[in-house]
């Protein structure tokens, strides 16, 4: 084979903790909800019934914030259009152009610790709290009240993200690309209502796991370790 031809060489999890800074939605169905039920309830485990945060959700976000950092229009391109780097990361299907996603983005679950915390207290709903919410309407000036359901500030997710290496010679400037767009993410929001202060994460407790890699030695997970740890504050 070829040097510089892509090859799966193994792979890289990436793992940290996810700490609510505020209150976050991210809304769940509310169809066929029964009366004097929360209007907005955010998304749970179908099981469990704990709070999650949808690993598509996370992918979304890093990578939407990530092309806007990247685009140098006002109006942002569309997904085919992103950065080759972006691409390479995230994936691509456009129609003449496919890439597979090299980061593979699970379902983020309560912690331990949090879950142990928050099914303690006293809350509004199952490891969550009610927030009232207005809308005015600007001619009439009536109020339009509703309940929006949040999982409350301070607590924390286990994240794990999953990459594969492809390209030694990438490995690097792929790993920093990602830790820029959770960087990003640390300024911006995830979920809904986030100009309302809603949704405010921070990360911490990075941890770098190899899976099955050829050639290993050439591979320091400690240095890339330092790369996320970085946005530890």
């Amino acid at each position: 084979m070829e040097a510089g031809i892509k090859s799966f060489k193994g792979k890289l999890v990436i793992k940290a903790v996810l700490r609510l800074e505020s209150g976050m939605h991210i809304g769940g169905s509310s169809d066929f909800a029964p009366i004097g039920a929360v209007d907005s309830p955010f998304v749970r485990d179908t099981v469990t019934k704990q709070p999650i945060i949808p690993g598509s959700s996370l992918k979304g976000k890093i990578r939407t914030l990530l092309a806007r950092s990247l685009h140098d229009g006002y109006v942002l391109n569309k997904v085919d259009e992103d950065k080759d780097c972006v691409k390479r990361l995230f994936g691509c299907s456009a129609k003449n152009e496919f890439h597979a996603s090299r980061l593979i983005f699970t379902d983020s679950k309560l912690s331990e610790n949090s879950l142990r915390r928050l099914a303690n207290m006293d809350t509004d709903t199952y490891i969550g709290e009610v927030k009232w919410e207005n809308s005015i309407n600007r001619v009439t000036a009536v109020a339009n009240p509703r309940q929006i359901e949040r999982v409350p500030a301070g607590a924390e997710f286990d994240v794990s993200i999953i990459y594969n290496v492809e390209k030694l010679d990438e490995l690097e400037e792929d790993m920093e690309i990602l830790a820029d767009g959770m960087q990003l993410l640390q300024y911006d929001y995830i979920g809904g209502h986030g100009s309302r202060g809603y949704g405010r994460v921070s990360f911490n407790n990075f941890r770098i796991e190899k899976v099955a890699v050829n050639n290993s030695s050439a591979i320091n997970v400690d240095d890339i370790c330092e790369i996320f740890q970085t946005l530890e504050g």
